[in-house]
C-alpha cells in the first residue's frame, strides 16, 4: 500500500497528488472521510457542482449535532476523487462512519466542532504557527517527491509533539485503527496491496503505513453511534477561512486558489502578479491611490524579501509586507480591508438540487426558483423591495401575487432563524403595502436549513411546527398575539385560527395593562392590513373590542403608580389610544370618559394625568379656556414643584406643535416658575428639562421664541439653554448651577 500525506487545503498537495496517481496508476484510491459518504461521490464529480462545497452529517434527533467536511477546488481529496473518475478507478472514503463520529465521547465545551472532525489536516495549533513555513517549504516544493517527503516528515514531527493523553489524539487513534480495518477489508476483497493508495492528512499518514493494530469486529461493534443523515451543501471561501474559527482552514482561501491556478498554468509567479494587481484594484475602487509603478515596486520588493527569508518565490507574508511598504505608505491599517478581500474573497459554491439529501433543502431551493429569488443567493447583501398588492398587469395568479408570496416565504425563514433574509424596519412598516428586505446568503444559512429538518419536511411545515410549539408555551396574551402576527406574516391561516382560539380563552384571565397594549396593537395592525396579506380579520375584532373595554376599566386604577411604572404605563396608554383612533368598530366614548376622569384626578401619578390631558387636547375634548384653567391648577403655589413639573412632562408627550402654538400655555408656565422659591425652582427645573428631551431641536427653537417673547430675552440665547445637553442629574448636583440664565 502506498500513502500520500496532504494538508486539507493545499494547492501543491492537490497538484502533486494527481502527478503521483498518474505515476502509480492505482486500482483503488482511499480518501480520509466517513465511509458512509461513498454514495455522494457521483454528485461530487457532477459537472453541475461548483466548489467550494461541504458534506454535512447531522443527528436525526435533538439536540442536533453536526460535522462538516468542506472542499475547495484545490483540496487534494477532491482532486483525487476527480482523478479516480477520469481514470475509471475505484474510489472510496475509509474513515469512521459519520454516525460513529457523532457518537464519540463528548468534547469539552470550549473545543470547537472543527477540532473533532480531524479531517485531512495537520493539527490546528501547529498550523497556526507554521502557516508561513508550510507555504514556503511545501507549497513551493520542487516536485512531487519533495512534497511527499516533506509532508511525511511534517506529519511525523507533529505526532511526536502531541500528548498521547489528549482527547483529540485518542479519537484520532480510534479513527486510524478503523482506517486500517477498512484497508484490510479491501485487501481481502482482492485488491493488490501495492495497487492501493491511501490519502490522509499528514498527521495520520505515519499511523496507517502499517496495518498492525487494525480495529477488531468486537471493538467496532462497541462504538457508540448516533443515527444521522448526510447531505451536500454549498460553501464559501469566507467560511473556509480561519477568520471564522474553522481550525482546518487556511488564512487566505482566495490566495491559495491563485497558487492552484499557477500550478495548472505552469507559472510559479502567477500568484504574485494576480494577488498584487487584485489588491491594487480593490484599493482604487475604495478610494485608495495606487499607481502601476507602486504595484511593480511591490512585486520587486516581495521577491527580494522572499530571497532574504530563504524562499524561491514570494509567500503571502512576503507579498503583504511588500504591499504595505510600497502601496500603503507603511501602514497596515491602510491595506487591511484590501487584504481581507484579496486573501479570502467572496466565492461561494453551488450544489445541484437533486444532490441535496434533505427534503427541506430541496423545498428551499425549489421555492427560490419558483419565487425568482435565486439571483439573491449571493454573499453580497442585496436589497429587495416588495409590493404586496395584486399586480393587475399580469395574467397568471402566481405572477399577480409574486411579491406577496415572496414576503410569506421570507418571513417563514425569519421565524425559523435562517439567516438569509432580514426585514428593514421603518416607522411606516405597519401602515404600508411595501416591504424592504436585505438578502444575503451564507453557508451558515444552509446549515440552519438542514437543522430545521426535525421540525418539518418543508419550510412551511417547519414554520407551522415552530409556531405551534410557541403557542403551547405561551403564558401571556401578548405572546399569543406574537404567534398570530408571525402566522399572519407567514401566510399560515390555520395557525392564525388556532392561535385566535387560544387568545380568546386566555383573554378571560388576569391580564396586565402592558400585555393588553402589546396585544391590541399587533391585532389592530393585522385587522387594518389583513386584506393585503389575505387574512380573515373578522375573528380578531371581538377580541380587540373586549380587551379595549378591559383597558378602559383598568386605566384609572393603573395610574396610581410611581414614576418608574408611569414610564411604561404612558407607552401602554398611547398604544391603546392609537388603536381606538385606528379602528371604527371600537366605541371610544367609555375610553374618553376614563381619560377625562384621569385628567381631573389629583391623587394619581401626575405624569399620567398630564398625558391624559394631552390626549384629550388632541381629540378636541378640551378647549383653550379649560386648558388654561388646568395649567393654572396644576402649576400653582399649592402644588409641590416636582408634581407640577411632572404633570407638564406628561402634557408634553404628545403633539408638540399643538402645545408650542398655544402661547397661553407658556405664559402660564412662566407665571408658575415666578411663584416658586429657590428650592422648589431647582426641583422643578430637573423635571422640566427632562420633559424637553422629547422635543426636537427645531421644536425647542420655537419654544425659545415663545419664552423669549414672554421674558423679554433674545430667543437665540434661550434656545442655547434649552438645546444644551441634558444629563441625568438630581437636585444635589444643581446646588452650584447658575440659574441666572433662566
Amino acid at each position: 500500500m502506498k500513502t500520500f500525506g496532504i494538508r486539507h487545503f493545499s494547492p501543491a498537495g492537490a497538484y502533486f497528488l494527481r502527478q503521483f496517481l498518474d505515476e502509480v496508476k492505482p486500482s483503488l484510491v482511499l480518501i480520509e472521510g466517513p465511509a458512509d459518504f461513498d454514495f455522494l461521490i457521483d454528485d461530487i464529480v457532477s459537472k453541475n457542482l461548483v466548489p467550494p462545497f461541504a458534506i454535512m452529517a447531522y443527528t436525526k434527533e435533538a439536540p442536533i449535532d453536526t460535522i462538516l467536511y468542506p472542499f475547495a477546488e484545490y483540496s487534494p481529496e477532491y482532486q483525487a476523487i476527480l482523478w479516480a473518475r477520469e481514470n475509471n478507478t475505484e474510489c472510496h472514503f475509509f474513515d469512521l462512519e459519520s454516525d460513529i463520529i457523532l457518537g464519540l465521547e463528548k468534547r469539552d465545551d470550549e473545543t470547537k466542532e472543527e477540532e473533532i472532525i480531524s479531517e485531512t489536516n495537520p493539527k490546528k495549533s501547529i498550523e497556526t504557527d507554521m502557516e508561513g513555513f508550510w507555504e514556503r517549504t511545501l507549497e513551493q516544493s520542487e516536485d512531487m517527491h519533495a512534497y511527499r517527503a516533506g509532508s511525511a516528515l511534517f506529519g511525523e514531527s507533529i505526532r511526536k509533539d502531541t500528548n498521547a493523553d489528549d482527547k483529540s489524539f485518542i479519537r484520532d487513534t480510534v479513527r486510524e485503527s478503523f482506517m486500517k480495518r477498512k484497508i484490510k477489508e479491501y485487501i481481502e476483497k482482492g485488491f493488490d496491496t501495492e495497487n492501493i493508495v491511501a490519502i490522509t492528512g499528514a498527521f495520520h499518514t505515519p499511523a496507517i503505513e502499517s496495518l498492525e493494530g487494525a480495529m477488531s469486529d468486537k471493538e467496532y461493534k462497541a462504538l457508540v453511534r448516533r443515527e444521522s443523515n448526510v447531505t451536500l451543501m454549498p460553501y464559501s471561501y469566507y467560511r473556509l477561512s480561519k477568520r471564522t474559527g474553522y481550525g482546518a482552514g487556511n488564512a487566505a482561501p482566495a490566495y491559495y486558489e491563485l497558487l492552484w491556478q499557477g500550478f495548472l498554468d505552469g507559472d510559479i509567479t502567477y500568484h504574485e502578479r494576480k494577488y498584487l494587481s487584485s489588491l491594487a484594484k480593490y484599493m482604487r475602487e475604495h478610494g485608495g491611490i495606487v499607481s502601476s509603478a507602486q504595484v511593480i515596486e511591490a512585486t520587486r520588493l516581495a521577491r527580494e524579501i522572499a530571497i532574504i527569508r530563504g524562499g524561491s518565490v514570494p509567500t503571502l507574508e512576503d507579498l503583504k509586507d511588500a504591499s504595505i511598504t510600497c502601496m500603503g505608505g507603511g501602514s497596515f491599517g491602510e491595506m487591511a480591508m484590501g487584504f481581507a478581500e484579496t486573501d479570502i474573497g467572496k466565492k461561494i459554491g453551488s450544489v445541484p438540487q437533486d444532490a441535496m439529501q434533505t427534503s427541506i433543502q430541496s423545498d428551499f431551493a425549489s421555492k427560490l426558483k419558483q419565487l425568482k429569488l435565486e439571483k439573491y443567493k449571493e454573499l453580497v447583501a442585496t436589497p429587495l423591495q416588495l409590493d404586496l398588492r395584486e399586480n393587475l398587469r399580469v395574467k397568471s395568479k402566481e405572477s399577480a401575487f409574486l411579491d406577496l408570496n415572496r414576503s410569506f416565504f421570507l418571513y417563514r425563514l425569519v421565524v425559523l432563524g435562517i439567516d438569509f433574509a432580514k426585514i428593514k424596519r421603518s416607522s411606516q412598516d405597519n401602515a404600508t403595502w411595501a416591504e424592504n428586505w436585505i438578502l444575503q446568503w451564507t453557508p451558515e444559512a444552509e446549515i440552519q436549513i438542514v437543522e430545521s429538518v426535525l421540525k418539518g419536511d418543508t419550510i412551511a411545515d417547519a414554520v407551522a411546527f415552530v409556531l405551534s410549539e410557541r403557542l403551547l408555551e405561551a403564558t401571556k396574551i401578548s405572546e399569543i398575539a406574537e404567534v398570530i402576527e408571525d402566522a399572519f406574516n407567514c401566510g399560515l391561516p390555520k395557525i392564525v385560527e388556532g392561535a385566535k382560539r387560544s387568545l380568546d380563552e386566555t383573554a378571560n384571565g388576569a391580564i396586565a395593562m402592558c400585555d393588553i397594549a402589546d396585544t391590541v396593537s399587533k391585532l389592530s395592525i393585522m385587522i387594518s392590513f389583513g386584506d393585503i396579506r389575505k387574512l380573515d380579520r373578522e375573528p380578531l375584532i371581538p377580541i380587540v373590542k373586549r380587551l379595549c373595554i378591559r383597558a378602559s376599566l383598568m386605566l384609572v386604577g393603573e395610574s396610581a403608580c410611581d414614576d418608574i411604572a408611569a414610564a411604561t404605563l404612558a407607552d401602554d396608554i398611547q398604544k391603546i389610544h392609537s388603536v381606538f383612533m385606528m379602528q371604527d368598530f371600537l366605541d371610544e366614548s367609555f375610553w374618553f370618559d376614563k381619560l377625562i376622569e384621569l385628567s381631573n384626578r389629583d391623587d394619581l401619578n401626575t405624569k399620567i394625568s398630564g398625558l391624559a390631558t394631552a390626549i384629550l387636547l388632541d381629540a378636541g375634548k378640551i378647549d383653550e379656556l379649560t386648558l388654561r384653567m388646568e395649567v393654572s391648577r396644576r402649576l400653582s403655589m399649592g402644588m409641590p414643584a416636582e408634581l407640577g413639573a411632572n404633570w407638564f412632562a406628561g402634557l408634553s408627550m404628545r403633539n408638540h406643535y399643538a402645545l408650542i402654538g398655544r402661547l397661553t400655555l407658556w405664559e402660564s408656565l412662566s407665571e408658575y416658575l415666578d411663584t416658586l422659591d429657590e428650592e422648589e425652582f431647582r426641583r422643578s427645573v430637573v423635571f422640566l428639562r427632562r420633559a424637553f428631551v422629547e422635543y426636537s431641536a427645531k421644536e425647542k427653537d420655537m419654544i425659545a421664541e415663545n419664552l423669549g417673547e414672554i421674558w423679554g430675552l433674545n430667543a437665540q440665547e434661550v434656545s442655547e439653554i434649552i438645546n444644551s445637553e441634558i444629563k441625568e442629574v438630581d437636585t444635589e448636583i444643581l446646588e452650584d448651577f447658575d440659574f441666572g440664565d433662566f
